[in-house]
């Protein structure tokens, strides 16, 4: 017994003087990677991210192993357990297996696949993308777009839908039997297809500034509107919108401890329905309004300077491309994705036609930049209240998307990142990470104290990010990916789509940023 004890502890300080020696060549190789040199080999690089834990595990290991070995006996299965329980410290990579069912079955969860959703799960997803709380600022589009501005509501529905499939069809190329098989997971991935060979990695970054930006500004609008709202629901309290937006700033700033989305998700459903009894309440008091609707105030005349930011607004309120290749993987069939997208798309384009003319037409000329604020006072209080609630709960999504891509971007790309890792060994926070997120927060209060104008920021996004999301990139990427293979039409669809998106987004973004300059000198100078 004397004898195995001792060889073991031979074998464990060997093999522990093995490990302690790869994590400081791992540590020194981590070092000069930092410093522009190459690592010497991956599985340095990787022992250098996770060294801390693996010494942690092994000297556990340590213990259990002899532990063990003792109980079970026997000179072959000491040293098979011993090798077993170390195997994950070789530089080979290899460990020890997957804990496995009674069926033989591997238990591990990253084994199981994902759960995969019907089309009508992946309906309600788009229609939660499309129909979301900005739909309340479309009746100020048809203020200055009358008739126009209808039409523009179902050609953006209608150049969306085609969009989103044209851009799934990026994804796919033919193999050799001529069969579509999926050979891209993201609009990233489509964009660096489309920039290779000479610039592989261009189209990506361009893709993920446009996201980052999106995503900045929909926080933007959310502090905005909550401000906005809670301003017009008590206007008789002692209280400016700016001081509003610094009160929901402040029950922001928990966003910035957010690891996961685990807490915020329960809440999604229940804001989605609060939202849809929200336009209900408001469509119902327009209808009983409906003796004194105004037809004559809508009129086939455009309003020069603002209604290019009008079309920012529209295009806005249908961007949901840069989630679509997302979607569609899910699927349980994926070749029902076209069939949703498209009645997904008509039912938008019904109900936002319907609610931004049944809205504009009972207040007018009167009509403000986000429709509940025309309602009357006691029901606007309460209707506000909602809202508030709902865009307070809906900003973690689109900020907690916005630092994962700053983060590995410029935290997490291992050698090639700019910064080190905002996570200790331990999984926790760093000082600089916790900076990053409050700093975040901080700008889009900001943005909404100096920029209180939802219509601008709505129309400037939707022209700057939204188009080119939306019309410009995927129309490009279809003509780049696949142009040997489309027909003339769709050649002529994608090049039309193309001239006309990029016209909107250049003229929304010009009036946009006018106004936006504007407002920006007028609040510095108060």
């Amino acid at each position: 017994m004397a004898t195995l004890i001792k060889s073991k502890l031979s074998n464990k300080l060997s093999n522990a003087a093995t490990s302690v020696t790869n994590k400081s060549q791992a540590k020194v190789s981590g070092m000069f990677a930092r410093m522009g040199f190459q690592a010497a080999t991956d599985e340095e690089a990787l022992g250098f991210a996770a060294c801390d834990d693996l010494d942690y595990d092994h000297r556990q290991g340590m213990q259990m192993d002899i532990m063990t070995s003792e109980e079970m006996g026997g000179e072959g299965g000491g040293d098979g357990d011993a090798l077993d329980g170390d195997s994950h410290y070789q530089r080979d990579g290899t460990g020890p297996p997957h804990s496995t069912s009674k069926d033989g079955e591997p238990t591990d969860e990253l084994s199981e696949e994902k759960p995969k959703i019907t089309a009508w799960e992946a309906g309600w997803n788009v229609t939660n993308a499309i129909q979301g709380m900005f739909v309340l600022g479309l009746p100020y589009a048809i203020l200055h777009g009358g008739y126009l501005g209808l039409f523009l509501i179902i050609f953006a529905a209608v150049v969306c839908c085609y969009t989103g499939k044209i851009l799934i069809s990026c994804l796919y190329e033919e193999d050799e039997d001529g069969q579509l098989v999926r050979v891209r997971d993201s609009y990233v991935d489509i964009a660096n297809a489309c920039c290779q060979p000479r610039f592989p990695a261009l189209g990506g970054h361009v893709v993920n500034v446009a996201q980052i930006i999106e995503l900045v500004m929909t926080c933007i609008l959310y502090v905005v509107v909550s401000g906005n709202l809670m301003y017009n629901s008590f206007p008789n309290m002692p209280i400016s919108q700016k001081s509003w937006a610094i009160i929901a700033t402040a029950a922001l700033l928990p966003c910035a401890f957010l690891k996961n989305l685990k807490a915020v998700s329960k809440f999604s459903l229940l804001c989605t329905m609060a939202h849809f009894v929200i336009n209900v309440l408001v469509i119902a008091y327009c209808l009983s309004r409906a003796r004194d609707w105004a037809w004559d105030k809508v009129k086939f005349y455009i309003d020069v300077k603002k209604f290019p930011i009008s079309i920012g607004i529209i295009v806005f309120s249908y961007t949901s491309q840069i989630f679509l290749p997302s979607l569609e993987g899910n699927m349980q069939k994926p070749s029902e994705f076209h069939c949703m997208m498209n009645w997904t798309h008509i039912a938008a384009c019904i109900l936002k036609g319907l609610f931004a003319l049944v809205a504009y037409l009972t207040w007018a000329d009167a009509t403000k930049e986000v429709i509940t604020d025309n309602l009357p006072p006691g029901i606007r209080a309460v209707v506000n209240l909602f809202l508030v609630a709902k865009a307070l709960l809906s900003y973690p999504l689109p900020f907690f998307a916005a630092v994962e891509v700053l983060e590995k971007t410029f935290f997490q790309d291992g050698a090639r990142s700019y910064f080190p890792d905002c996570y200790g060994g331990d999984g926790r926070l760093k000082s600089w990470g916790l900076t990053l997120r409050c700093s975040l927060v901080v700008f889009t209060l900001l943005m909404a104290i100096y920029v209180p104008h939802f219509a601008l920021l709505m129309g400037l996004t939707g022209s700057l990010t939204g188009a080119g999301l939306c019309f410009l990139l995927p129309s490009l990427f279809h003509l780049k990916l696949l142009w040997r293979k489309l027909l003339w039409h769709q050649v002529f669809f994608d090049v039309a789509i193309f001239v006309i998106g990029g016209i909107c987004s250049i003229s929304g973004f010009i009036h946009s940023m006018e106004g936006l300059i504007e407002a920006f000198k007028y609040n510095i100078e108060e």
